[in-house]
C-alpha cells in the first residue's frame, strides 16, 4: 500500500451507547449516555450511535435531551430495523421513529444472510430486499444520510455470495452513503474478511463507501476490523473498551491507535488521540465497569514495568520495552514494585520524589522481598511502599499514637447486622475518643477514625474510599488464613475537580485489622503529601 493511501481519511463509527449497552452488567442511565456522548464529541470522533428511539423511553429521550448538548464534532445517529413485513414504511411505527428523531444520520440493520430471512424473518428473499430498499428510501427522502448495516454478511456470503451482495445492491438503491459490513457472529478469520471486502469493492466499484462492524467472539474482532480497512473499509464501528454482547465489540481503544499510529491512517483529530485513555476510564466508571489493566494503549498496566532488566532497559531506551509512546495515547509509563524487582525498579519509582543511595535501594529491595513473602503485595499500592521507605529512612511523622479501637458487630435472628467501632487515639498530646456506626466494619472504621483526626486535620476530609480488594495470602489455613487488603482512595479537594488516586495495604489474619493498616496509612500518606506539619513537630 503507498504512502498516498495510507494517509486515506477512515471515519470512526461509536455505538457504546446502543451496542455496547448491550454486554452483560452495563446499564447507562440517560444521563450516563449524555455525559459519554460528550466524552466521545471531545475525543472528536465522527458518529456517535445514540440508540433506538422505539425500543424504550430512555431512547427517546435521548435524542430529544442530545440535541441541547453543545456538540462541535460528532454527528448523532439514530439505529432501527427495517419495516416490518407486509408494512409500508410510513405506517410502520419504527420507520416513524426514526425520522422523528432530528438525529443527524439514521442508521437501518438489515438481514444480508439468507438463513436469517427464511427462518428467522419467514419472508421471501425478495421482500426482505425490498424491505431494505423502501425502509432506506423512506428515510433518504425525510432528508437523512442513511448508512445500511448489512447484518451477519460474512456469514451470509459464505452461504450465498450472490444474495448477500444483493442486499448491499438494495441498500444502495434505496440511498444508503456507507454500506456496513457485519461480522455479527464474530466468527469470521481476518483473512477471510480482507477477502470478502476485496471482492464487495471490486463489485461495487470505488464510488460506494464501506463499512466495518466486527465482534470479538473469537477474540479477533480488531484485528478484523484492521483488515477490513487495508482491504478498502474507510468507516469503522465499535465501542470504547469494546463493550457489547456476548464477548464484546471492536475495541475503539485499541483500533484508533493502530490505524494512526501503525498504519498510517488519518482518523479523529491529530490531536485527540491524547485523550483516548481519559475516554476509556470515563467510559468504564460511567458504566460501573471495572478497568482492565492489561487494556492495549490505555490500560494502567499498558506502559508498566516490572522486571528488573526491563525497567534497567527502558529507562535507558524506551521503545526498548515500549511499542509506542504512551504520551501520544494519553497514558503513563509506571514501574512496578516487587519481589521480582531489582535495584532500578526502586531506583525509577522514587527517584523524581527521593534522592537516595544504592546501599538504601538495596535495604529497601530486602524489605519488600520480606513483606512480599508474608503476604504483602506493594506494585498495586505505591503509597504503602512509599511509607516503607519513610519508615526505613526514619522519616516517617507521626500524626497520631494509637490507643485502641473495639469493633463489635451485632446481629439478631431477626434483624440486620449493626456495627459498631470506637477508636481511641492520642493527638497532640490530648486523646479523642469517638464512636461511630457503619454498614459494615470498614465503613464504622474509617467514620471513627475521621471523627477523631478532623478537629487537628482537616484534610482527611478530602480523602475518599473508591475500591477495596480483599485477598486471602495462605488459602491451606482455610479460614484462619491470613488476608491481604488493597484499598484505593481518591483525594477530592474541595475547591476543585481535580482527582489524585492512590492506594494502600494491610496483611493480617484478621479481616478488621488489615483493613485498619491500610485506612490508617491512607491518611498519613495523604497528610505528609499534602506537607501537614505533625503536632509534635510544630
Amino acid at each position: 500500500m503507498g504512502d498516498s493511501e495510507n494517509k486515506r481519511r477512515i471515519e470512526i463509527y461509536d455505538t457504546t451507547l446502543r451496542d455496547g449497552a448491550q454486554g452483560a452488567g452495563v446499564y447507562l442511565s440517560l444521563v450516563d449516555k449524555l455525559n459519554i456522548t460528550r466524552q466521545l464529541d471531545a475525543l472528536e470522533v465522527d458518529f456517535v450511535e445514540g440508540g433506538y428511539p422505539l425500543s424504550n423511553p430512555k431512547d427517546e429521550a435521548y435524542f430529544v435531551q442530545v440535541h441541547e448538548l453543545d456538540l462541535q464534532h460528532v454527528q448523532i445517529c439514530a439505529f432501527g430495523m427495517t419495516r416490518r413485513s407486509g408494512l409500508p414504511p410510513a405506517d410502520d411505527p419504527g420507520m416513524a421513529a426514526l425520522v422523528a428523531s432530528k438525529a443527524d444520520v439514521i442508521t437501518i440493520v438489515g438481514k444480508a444472510w439468507d438463513l436469517h430471512v427464511d427462518e428467522v424473518l419467514r419472508c421471501s428473499r425478495d421482500e426482505n430486499l425490498e424491505m431494505i430498499r423502501d425502509s432506506l428510501s423512506f428515510c433518504a427522502a425525510a432528508g437523512y444520510d442513511v448508512f445500511f448495516d448489512a447484518e451477519h454478511f460474512f456469514d451470509g456470503y459464505r452461504a450465498n455470495r450472490g444474495y448477500s451482495l444483493s442486499t448491499l445492491g438494495a441498500a444502495r438503491e434505496g440511498g444508503a452513503s456507507r454500506l456496513i459490513l457485519c461480522d455479527t457472529n464474530g466468527g469470521s478469520l481476518p483473512g477471510w474478511i480482507a477477502d470478502v471486502v476485496a471482492d464487495v469493492k471490486q463489485e461495487l466499484g470505488p464510488g460506494m463507501k464501506l463499512g466495518i462492524h466486527t465482534h470479538n467472539d473469537s477474540g479477533l474482532a480488531t484485528a478484523n476490523a484492521l483488515s477490513a480497512v487495508e482491504a478498502g473499509c474507510v468507516h469503522v464501528q465499535g465501542t470504547i473498551n469494546g463493550l457489547g454482547e456476548r464477548c464484546g465489540n471492536a475495541d475503539l481503544t485499541t483500533v484508533v491507535p493502530n490505524l494512526c499510529l501503525k498504519l498510517g491512517y488519518a482518523c479523529l483529530a491529530d490531536h485527540s488521540l491524547t485523550r483516548l485513555t481519559e475516554a476509556s476510564r470515563h467510559v468504564y466508571e460511567t458504566a460501573n465497569q471495572n478497568w482492565n489493566p492489561a487494556q492495549p494503549f490505555v490500560g494502567s498496566a499498558a506502559y508498566a514495568h516490572k522486571g528488573g532488566m526491563h525497567v534497567h532497559a527502558v529507562q535507558r531506551v524506551p521503545q526498548s520495552y515500549e511499542h509506542v509512546d504512551p504520551r501520544l495515547v494519553g497514558n503513563t509509563r509506571s514501574v512496578l514494585v516487587s519481589e521480582l524487582s531489582g535495584a532500578s525498579n526502586v531506583a525509577a519509582t522514587l527517584g523524581k520524589k527521593f534522592d537516595i543511595n544504592k546501599e538504601i535501594q538495596r535495604k529497601l529491595l530486602e524489605r519488600v522481598q520480606d513483606l512480599e513473602n508474608e503476604g504483602y503485595q506493594f506494585e498495586a499500592a505505591m503509597a504503602s511502599f512509599e511509607l516503607l521507605l519513610h519508615d526505613l529512612l526514619d522519616h516517617r511523622p507521626i500524626f497520631w499514637e494509637l490507643d485502641h479501637y473495639r469493633c463489635v458487630i451485632l446481629k439478631s435472628h431477626q434483624s440486620l447486622p449493626m456495627t459498631e467501632v470506637s477508636v481511641k487515639l492520642k493527638v497532640n498530646e490530648q486523646f479523642e475518643h469517638r464512636v461511630a456506626e457503619g454498614d459494615g466494619p470498614v465503613n464504622a472504621l474509617d467514620a471513627a477514625l475521621r471523627k477523631c483526626l478532623a478537629p487537628h486535620y482537616p484534610q482527611v476530609a478530602d480523602v475518599h474510599l473508591r475500591d477495596y480488594k480483599v485477598r486471602v495470602v495462605n488459602p491451606t489455613a482455610e479460614s484462619a488464613a491470613k488476608v491481604r487488603v488493597i484499598v484505593e482512595f481518591a483525594v477530592i479537594q474541595r475547591d476543585s475537580s481535580d482527582q489524585n488516586h492512590f492506594a494502600t495495604v494491610g496483611v493480617n489474619e484478621n479481616i478488621v485489622d488489615a483493613s485498619w493498616q491500610a485506612l490508617s496509612d491512607a491518611f498519613v500518606y495523604h497528610l505528609m503529601e499534602s506537607q501537614v506539619t505533625p503536632f509534635s513537630e510544630r
